[in-house]
C-alpha cells in the first residue's frame, strides 16, 4: 500500500515510515470509534427537530415552535430539559475520562476502545425503546460513558500505531469516522423524519448500535500498541506487534526508544502529580486550550443543532434536514483534504488558515442573520437570502473541518512524553467533554438571548485562538513522540519551561530533530 517515504530519518536515527497494510488496517479499524462520536452528534440534533419526538417528549417546545412567524425565531426552542437530552452525554463522557485513562493505562488501549463500544451499545438500545424522558436520559449517560472511553483511548492508539511521518494522516482518521458518523446520522434522519405513525426517530437512536458494535468487534481482533504493551511489561510481544506495523525488522532505533521511554516513565509514580511540574507546563497547556478553544470555535452547536438551527431561522422541516446534510458532507470532504495536507503543510498552517476563514464566515452569518431578524427575531427568510446563509455556514464547517476539528484531537494526543500521556490524553477529553457539555446546554438560551450577537461571540474566539496558535504552538509534524521534549526546549517562550536537561533521557536525545 501507498503512503510515505520506506524511512524516516530523525537526528541520524532511522524509524520505518512505510504505510504498511497491517497499520492501515489497525488504525482504520479503531479510527471507526469516531463513529460513535459523529453519529450521536448528528442523530441527536435532527431527532430534536422531528415533531414526533417534541411532541412526546417536550410538548411544551413542540407548541413553541409551531408558534407563528410572529414569535421570536431565537427563543422557540429554548428548554433546558431539551438541551440536556443533547448535554447530558458531555458531561457523562466528562466524569469517565478519569476511570478511562486508567482503564487505558492498566488494561490498554484497546480494552478502553472495547468498554466504551459496549456502553455505547447499551445506551443506543436504551434510547430506541425509550418511553418517557428519564429514560431517554439514562441513555444519553450511557452513551457519553463510551464517548468517554473511545475519545480517550482512540486518539491515543491512532498516534501510538502510526509511523511518525504519517501520524497526522493516520490520526486524523479519527476525526474523518467522526465526520462519516454525523453524515450518516443527518442521512438517517432525513429518510426517517417522514415515516408515518412517528417513529422514525426510535430508528435513528437505536441504529447507533451499528457503529457500537463495529468498534466492540474491532477492539477484540485488534493488537495492543507497542508502547501500551511496554509498559505494562510485554516487551517481547511489543517487538512483535512493532514488527509487524511497521513491515520490516528494522525497527531496532525505534524500539529502544519506546522501552527507554516507558523505563523514565515507570520511575513516575504519580503521573496527576508530575504533570503540575514546570517542565510539563508546555503540554499541560495545550491539553487544556487546545480542546477548550476546540468547542468555542461553536462548531457542535452547529453540528448538533443544525436542523433546529436552520427550522429557527425560516427553514422548513424537510429543507432543515437538508440542509444539514449538505453541512455534513461539506464536513467530511473538507476532512479528507486535512488528510491529504497534514503531514506535508504542517499543523500550525492548517490551523492558521481553517481559523481565519472560521472567523470570517462566523461574522457573515451573524451579519446575515442581524440584517433579516434584527434584535427582535421577527421575520422570515428568503430563498436566495438562505442559500447564500447555508454558503458561509459550510465554508465555516470546511475551515474546521481541515484545521480545528482533525488538530483538535491530533495536537493534544501528540505532544505528551509517556510516563503523563494518559494523564494528559483525560485532560483534553476531560476538556473538551466539559466544554461541548457547557456550549451545548447554553447555546439555546444564549441564541434566545445574544441573538447574532452569538455568532459574534464565536468570532471573537476564533480571533484568540487563531492568535495563539501563531505565537505559542511549534510545529510537530514528523517528530517522533519519544522526542517531542526537543521542541518544546527550542520553543522561543516554551524554552523557558522545558531546559535541556528536561528533555527525556538527557544526552541520550540531544541530537537535532
Amino acid at each position: 500500500m501507498a503512503g510515505g517515504a520506506v524511512v524516516h530519518t530523525v537526528g541520524g536515527k532511522t524509524y520505518p515510515g512505510k504505510m504498511t497494510a497491517f497499520v492501515f488496517f489497525t488504525c482504520l479499524v479503531a479510527s471507526s470509534g469516531g463513529l460513535i462520536f459523529g453519529y450521536d452528534i448528528g442523530i441527536s440534533g435532527g431527532v430534536t427537530s422531528m415533531d414526533s419526538f417534541l411532541s412526546e417528549f417536550f410538548p411544551s417546545v413542540y407548541a413553541k415552535a409551531k408558534a407563528t412567524k410572529d414569535t421570536n425565531q431565537y427563543c422557540k426552542f429554548d428548554s433546558q430539559l431539551l438541551t440536556l437530552f443533547t448535554s447530558s452525554l458531555y458531561l457523562a463522557a466528562l466524569m469517565t475520562s478519569f476511570v478511562a485513562a486508567w482503564v487505558t493505562r492498566v488494561f490498554g488501549r484497546k480494552w478502553s476502545m472495547f468498554c466504551g463500544g459496549i456502553t455505547f451499545l447499551a445506551g443506543s438500545a436504551l434510547n430506541g425503546a425509550a418511553t418517557d424522558v428519564m429514560m431517554l436520559i439514562l441513555g444519553r449517560i450511557l452513551l457519553g460513558v463510551g464517548v468517554g472511553f473511545a475519545n480517550q483511548s482512540v486518539p491515543l492508539y491512532l498516534s501510538e500505531m502510526a509511523p511518525a511521518n504519517l501520524r497526522g494522516m493516520l490520526n486524523i482518521g479519527f476525526q474523518l469516522m467522526t465526520t462519516i458518523g454525523i453524515l450518516g446520522a443527518n442521512l438517517i434522519n432525513y429518510a426517517t423524519s417522514s415515516i408515518e405513525g412517528g417513529w422514525g426517530w426510535r430508528i435513528g437512536l437505536g441504529l447507533a448500535g451499528v457503529p457500537a458494535l463495529i468498534i466492540t468487534l474491532g477492539a477484540l481482533v485488534l493488537p495492543d500498541t507497542p508502547n501500551s504493551l511496554i509498559a505494562r511489561g510485554y516487551a517481547g510481544d511489543a517487538k512483535r506487534v512493532l514488527v509487524k506495523i511497521r513491515g520490516t525488522d528494522d525497527v531496532h532505533d525505534e524500539y529502544e526508544d519506546m522501552v527507554k521511554a516507558s523505563e523514565e516513565a515507570s520511575a513516575i509514580e504519580h503521573p496527576w502529580r508530575n504533570i503540575l511540574q514546570r517542565k510539563y507546563r508546555p503540554q499541560l497547556t495545550i491539553a487544556v486550550l487546545i480542546p477548550c478553544f476546540q468547542q468555542l470555535t461553536g462548531i457542535n452547536v452547529i453540528m448538533f443543532y443544525a436542523p433546529v438551527l436552520f427550522l429557527t431561522i425560516g427553514f422548513a422541516g424537510d429543507a432543515s434536514l437538508m440542509s444539514a446534510v449538505i453541512t455534513g458532507l461539506v464536513n467530511m470532504f473538507a476532512t479528507v483534504v486535512s488528510i491529504v495536507s497534514v503531514d506535508r503543510l504542517g499543523r500550525r498552517a492548517l490551523f492558521l488558515q481553517g481559523g481565519t476563514q472560521m472567523f470570517i464566515s462566523q461574522v457573515v452569518v451573524g451579519t446575515l442573520i442581524a440584517l433579516q431578524f434584527g434584535v427582535a427575531g421577527v421575520g422570515e427568510m428568503s430563498r436566495s437570502y438562505a442559500i447564500l446563509l447555508v454558503l458561509f455556514i459550510c465554508l465555516y464547517v470546511a475551515g474546521f473541518a481541515w484545521s480545528w476539528g482533525p488538530l483538535g484531537w491530533l495536537v493534544p494526543s501528540e505532544v505528551f512524553s509517556l510516563e503523563i500521556r494518559s494523564a494528559g490524553q483525560s485532560i483534553a477529553v476531560c476538556v473538551n467533554m466539559l466544554l461541548t457539555f457547557v456550549i451545548g446546554q447554553a447555546f439555546l438560551t444564549m441564541l434566545c438571548h445574544l441573538k447574532f450577537g452569538l455568532f459574534y461571540f464565536f468570532a471573537a474566539w476564533m480571533l484568540v485562538m487563531t492568535t495563539f496558535v501563531a505565537l505559542f504552538l511549534p510545529e510537530t509534524k514528523g517528530v517522533p513522540i519519544e522526542e517531542m521534549n526537543l521542541v518544546w526546549s527550542r520553543h522561543w517562550f516554551w524554552g523557558n519551561y522545558v531546559t535541556g536537561h528536561d528533555v527525556a533521557g538527557g544526552n541520550r536525545r540531544s541530537h537535532a530533530v
